[in-house]
């Protein structure tokens, strides 16, 4: 049995410089990470008589080795503590789970720019605007811009392979760059500008370009141009009426509002580029309970803003909706990572104020629907467990099989807890070596993949499986096989569809007996049990149609060894298409640029043969 921590020892010799602290339990693992100004008080108040807080009192009941690191200053401490706790991931502190990448629009350096959506790392040249909170904020930016700016969005490979203009010229959507005099390139890049100036806020600038550029074209007498310039002033004016920009505010700024209730925290963050509000985003970061909020805020301030998670920066201001004790030193430590200044600020009037009571507002109403989904979700599994007479339930699973007249046979598993969905868990396989259209080999191809050499720990409590009593007995099968040397296997429930296939009229069969059941159709542990079959049909037909599409936008030559991109693209562009290459022979698949006599068997052989 492991030493009890001398507290005593340890804190006669401790320093008291600034530094960062690691807890140990007598496992050795990382539970706790901290950092202090002064390591000497801050460490002496976890072994005081009166410890106030649970979670503190937890924590220090559990230490059996604390280890020291000394920094030269508070920010060098706050960047370690930052990086230790994404590495060791402690239970005791307050942990960020983020790794969603946030969306850019980027108008591209190029002869003809282009705007389109950017993700992850920003490596391509040109200029990026945001963040948007989500794809959609940013696909509605983009289609809102083409009607206002003639500006592709194409992708390169497209425009550089035009020779008459597509469907968006015709929509007056595009100038048409792609094709020679359709417009100049002074023109171009104009509109490139006002785009540019739209996307920065400075809406009035673009309607005094567009307006001089009205009266110019007129006064030269170019009419169809001077209506185009006015079409554009009216819609830029129409959308200038329906967005949202508040008062003077013309900076960029990120609002966070916390909303604590009952050991769960909801952080909201609203974006405000320019004064518009592009959106907002949730977390619920994971805590330990009786986590004091001035933590949970400063935690997710430094994890939020060091991850650089998706490409995402800290804009020049950051609105807080309480003070925190170290506001001026989390405000040097991001102002030394960016290397320019970054200023937090919680003590607001006016505007400023009213952005942070907007986002307290979005994070207690999100608060709240998380803690009516949370409570609605474990009751339906209390009835779930009820109805079917079985243990707790931690974990369910459900397989699907998707495929379109045995072409591209795709299984999914989709996995459940008493928290939701977890999207992380779930799996597709591609099916392969089966008789097209069998579905009960590819129920058992995909379970064996499943439960051969499966993880104890991460294997269900019940296993549903959309299908019939044919489904279920051939799963029952291969988890009987699978798992024969387990000491604990899954309830086995088939999900029959009725003969409408509408829901509510489902039919249960259950794993061994093969009892057929019917569960009323208001019943919420049949709502649960509809929502899982639903998602796992979601998520095969989705992986399905990926696949299917792949197939079909893939060319046969793409297996060829030795058939590269510029071979692929010589030989349809020389003879024609891919119907002609199939039909050449040998020796006019040899006069192909690049292609040898050998290169030219191989190819017929393998078109042919």
């Amino acid at each position: 049995m492991s030493q009890p921590f001398d507290a005593k020892a340890f804190l006669k010799v401790v320093t008291e410089q600034p530094g960062v602290y690691l807890m140990h339990d007598a496992a050795g693992e990382v539970i706790y990470v901290g950092k202090a100004k002064n390591l000497k008080k801050r460490l002496s108040s976890y072994f005081r008589a009166n410890v106030g807080g649970e979670k503190t009192r937890a924590l220090v009941r559990q230490i059996a080795e604390v280890q020291v690191t000394v920094t030269h200053t508070e920010t060098e401490a706050l960047i370690l503590e930052h990086n230790l706790i994404k590495q060791h991931l402690p239970r005791y502190n307050v942990l960020l789970r983020d790794d969603k990448s946030y969306p850019y629009i980027l108008i591209t350096e190029h002869r003809h720019p282009r705007i389109g959506i950017h993700r992850g790392p920003r490596k391509h040249k040109g200029e990026y605007f945001g963040p948007y909170p989500s794809g959609v904020a940013v696909r509605e930016s983009l289609h809102l811009m083409q009607k206002l700016f003639p500006v592709r969005q194409c992708e390169d490979g497209f425009y550089a392979n035009r020779s008459r203009p597509c469907l968006q010229y015709q929509l007056k959507r595009c100038a048409g760059p792609c094709v020679a005099g359709l417009v100049s390139d002074e023109e171009y890049a104009h509109q490139v500008q006002l785009a540019r100036l739209f996307l920065l806020g400075k809406n009035q600038q673009v309607l005094a370009d567009l307006a001089d550029s009205m009266e110019q074209a007129s006064r030269e007498l170019r009419f169809e141009d001077a209506a185009r310039f006015r079409d554009q002033l009216q819609a830029l004016r129409r959308v200038q009426e329906q967005q949202f920009v508040s008062g003077n505010i013309l900076d960029d700024l990120d609002v966070i509002g916390l909303a604590l209730e009952r050991s769960l925290a909801c952080v909201q963050v609203l974006f405000i580029r320019q004064g518009k509000v592009l959106g907002s985003r949730s977390y619920f970061p994971r805590m330990p309970p009786d986590t004091d909020a001035e933590e949970i805020l400063q935690s997710f301030v430094l994890q939020f803003y060091l991850s650089g998670i998706g490409g995402r920066e800290a804009p020049a201001e950051i609105l807080l909706d309480r003070t925190l004790p170290d506001e001026e030193v989390l405000s040097d430590t991001l102002s030394q990572h960016y290397g320019r200044k970054v200023k937090l600020r919680s003590r607001l009037r006016a505007e400023r104020a009213r952005f942070i009571r907007l986002a307290r507002t979005n994070a207690q109403t999100a608060l709240a629907s998380r803690l009516a989904h949370k409570s609605t979700l474990r009751q339906r599994l209390e009835q779930l467990e009820e109805v079917l007479a079985c243990g707790p339930v931690g974990r369910l699973e459900c397989f699907d099989i998707s495929h379109t007249m045995g072409e591209k046979t795709v299984a999914s598993c989709v996995v459940f807890d008493r928290e939701g969905p977890q999207k992380s868990e779930y799996r597709r396989f591609n099916i392969a070596g089966i008789t097209p259209g069998d579905d009960y080999a590819a129920m058992e191809q995909a379970l064996s993949r499943r439960f051969h050499q499966a993880d104890a720990d991460k294997l269900p409590d019940i296993l549903f499986i959309d299908g019939g009593l044919g489904q279920l007995a051939r799963a029952e099968e291969v988890v009987a096989r699978e798992l024969a040397d387990s000491p604990r296997k899954p309830l086995l429930v088939g999900v029959a569809k009725g003969v409408t296939r509408k829901p509510g009229l489902e039919t249960l069969v259950m794993g061994g007996s093969h009892e057929e059941r019917h569960l009323p159709a208001d019943l919420p542990a049949l709502h649960l049990i509809q929502h899982i079959r639903d998602e796992s049909h979601r998520f095969a037909i989705t992986g399905h149609r990926a696949q299917r599409g792949k197939a079909r936008t893939t060319s046969s030559l793409e297996s060829i060894p030795g058939i590269g991109a510029k071979r692929r693209q010589a030989l349809l562009k020389y003879l024609g298409g891919i119907q002609e290459v199939k039909r050449a022979s040998v020796d006019e698949l040899a006069k192909v640029p690049g292609i040898s006599l050998a290169l030219a068997e191989k190819i017929h052989d393998a078109l042919h043969h």
